[in-house]
């Protein structure tokens, strides 16, 4: 898509963001069904991982949690641009914290907060920041003009940082070391390089070591915040922060991770991220999965 185009969908995302929230919420949702008629590639990866994840289901359950993810998904982007611009007075309707005594608790040690992809990550993240000054990771778009959307919006409160992917972990110990609580997001596909095959719902997945790497390296604390959709908003709750974590083994640390992440999908399937290639890297000599 040319840059003039995405800036025009940018400023008429931004337009509706502004109508009353059942409207916005309402035009994510008409989009979800539509998106399931026109994204084939996208609707075949989703119908991918949940027949590799969920092989008891049947084909109706796992149909009808497939076309949920693409009214979720849809319904978060509109969504997503209220926390993008609106005010901070919304932003607290729209997104309420609970468990907030576990963040607390570690408040100006390190402190990895993390966070699964779930479709209410930006509503999560952006609701922390009204209240603490936060560091996260992002990957750089194609589109500079949606680079300077996302990162613009993510940190317009208390002068979040925002580090790239591709930098490495060398800035998000620098600031874990500084006090910043690090909003992390480590459970998609990004390789075999720093990663281990463990298990996602049975299946081997390649998932990097990075958040029992940097708890080893800066002491900090895992504090998991997991943000679910509702019908009137968001909630992003925070969990006791994990014991004896990472401890020596970092596979079985990251294990560990996971567990916790399928724990979370089984009480909201339809929000998990199951549109990403999440099984694209594979094992030797295993088959991929998905369809080019």
């Amino acid at each position: 898509m040319s840059e003039p185009f995405v800036r025009f969908a940018l400023l008429l995302m931004r337009g509706i963001a502004r109508l009353p929230y059942p409207v916005v919420r309402r035009t994510g949702e008409l989009a979800g069904a539509l998106a399931w008629l026109l994204a084939v590639p996208r609707r075949r990866v989703t119908r991918t991982n949940l027949r590799l994840c969920f092989p008891q289901w049947s084909e109706a359950q796992r149909r009808a949690v497939a076309r949920g993810h693409f009214r979720c998904f849809m319904r978060s982007f509109f969504e997503r641009f209220i926390f993008w611009h609106g005010s901070p007075q919304r932003i607290r309707q729209l997104c309420r914290l609970e468990g907030v005594e576990h963040f607390e608790r570690h408040r100006g040690r390190p402190l990895i907060l993390l966070a699964p992809h779930f479709v209410g990550l930006d509503a999560g993240g952006i609701r922390l920041s009204l209240e603490a000054r936060c560091a996260s990771m992002y990957a750089a778009q194609k589109s500079r003009a949606l680079n300077e959307a996302m990162t613009r919006g993510r940190v317009r409160f208390n002068g979040g940082l925002m580090l790239l992917r591709t930098e490495g972990l060398r800035p998000a110990v620098k600031a874990l070391r500084e006090g910043l609580p690090f909003y992390f997001l480590p459970d998609m596909d990004l390789g075999a390089r720093d990663a281990v095959f463990v298990p996602f719902f049975g299946v081997p997945a390649a998932t990097v070591t990075s958040v029992a790497r940097l708890a080893r390296m800066t002491g900090a604390a895992v504090v998991p915040l997991v943000t679910t959709m509702t019908d009137d908003g968001y909630v992003a709750r925070f969990h006791p922060a994990w014991e004896d974590f990472p401890g020596d083994d970092l596979e079985a640390a990251t294990r560990r991770m996971n567990a916790f992440i399928e724990e979370r999908v089984l009480e909201m399937p339809a929000q998990y991220l199951w549109s990403h290639k999440r099984f694209k890297t594979r094992p030797p000599g295993e088959a991929k999965p998905y369809r080019r």
